[in-house]
């Protein structure tokens, strides 16, 4: 019983701290081989969790995984603020009415923008004009309702981000490249990532962020920082869920020999480890502190956490003089 209640109060401290990661010292003073530890645990929790979402919207897609796949990859090409209007948008237009327009990147683009309903909120100049007509003959073609614009987040968003820009580039990926779900399970680092998405953006968009602006010509091609965050959150994903599907290991050891070959994310979550001497080494790395931080430090789940127990063991060991191995 004294235990235990030396167990809740060990617990209810670290719960104090927990919005701050105040266990960042302990976890910055492990030794590599420890930390390690910590980090599978927390990875593979995190794969398994994103597998179960995908594994639902494949479920939700008919059991298709090519629509899953093109799902993802909208879901997964924005900012965080629009993953869902991007993810509404592949319901409205399906993979399979992308593929019969293949040969035709114009009306990609057309659809894709159309659905989205964001050519009602921009001034209609030639370009916006030739993309809404293309866009009447498609939807009619294919029953396409547009979205209404006002789901999409369209304010403090970085003009490389723009939902419009964006869609240009996904439409001029899918035009281009075949077998989309191949081409993502055989990338192995983020460099071939990177090579993967290299398509630019249609030729008006040279001198464009947004419908009827002009700005200074620059190339609109998906950059090295997106490219990272679409290796970890659709590409290495992709490789997990489907080769859990159907048992192939490989493509699972893929999946993580990926995440370890490409750069540590940079974000608000991840930058308050680095002030306590966290480094992640890796996108995997990464990935695991993001597990930690969401799953355990904000729910104040201390008492469930890889890092909670370890503390919780070790202050107790050194105050019944315990030198032993076995975990709290």
């Amino acid at each position: 019983m004294a235990r235990e209640s030396a167990a809740d109060s060990i617990y209810d401290k670290l719960r104090r701290g927990a919005s701050t990661v105040s266990c960042g010292h302990f976890v910055a003073a492990l030794d590599t081989l420890h930390r390690a530890e910590i980090y599978n645990t927390l990875g593979y929790e995190r794969l398994t969790r994103k597998n179960n979402d995908i594994r639902r919207f494949y479920e939700e897609c008919g059991n298709n995984w090519p629509q899953t796949t093109y799902l993802m990859l909208l879901r997964t090409i924005g900012t965080p603020e629009n993953k869902e209007p991007f993810t509404a948008l592949a319901r409205t237009v399906s993979y399979a009415a992308i593929l019969r327009e293949r040969l035709a990147p114009q009306n990609i683009e057309a659809m894709l923008i159309g659905a989205s309903g964001l050519l009602d909120i921009y001034p209609h100049d030639e370009y916006i004009l030739a993309l809404r007509r293309n866009f009447e003959y498609l939807s009619a073609k294919y029953g396409i309702a547009p979205m209404h614009a006002s789901v999409w987040r369209l304010s403090n968003i970085r003009p490389n981000n723009f939902p419009i820009l964006r869609l240009s580039q996904i439409a001029s990926f899918l035009a281009s490249t075949r077998e989309v779900m191949d081409r993502l399970f055989a990338c192995r680092s983020g460099r071939d990532v990177y090579e993967l998405f290299s398509a630019e953006a249609s030729p008006y968009w040279l001198k464009h962020y947004i419908p009827g602006k002009e700005s200074p010509a620059a190339t609109k091609r998906i950059g090295h920082m997106k490219c990272n965050l679409l290796a970890i959150n659709l590409v290495a994903q992709m490789q997990f869920a489907y080769g859990s599907y159907i048992g192939r290991e490989a493509l699972r050891t893929s999946a993580l020999a990926l995440l370890e070959n490409t750069d540590a994310e940079d974000n608000s979550v991840i930058r308050p480890w680095l002030q306590y001497g966290v480094r992640p080494m890796s996108a995997f790395d990464s990935q695991a502190l993001l597990q930690l931080s969401n799953e355990y430090c904000r729910r104040r789940r201390c008492d469930e956490c890889p890092v909670g127990r370890r503390i919780a063991y070790r202050i107790m060991s050194e105050t019944e003089g315990d030198t032993g191995n076995g975990m709290f």
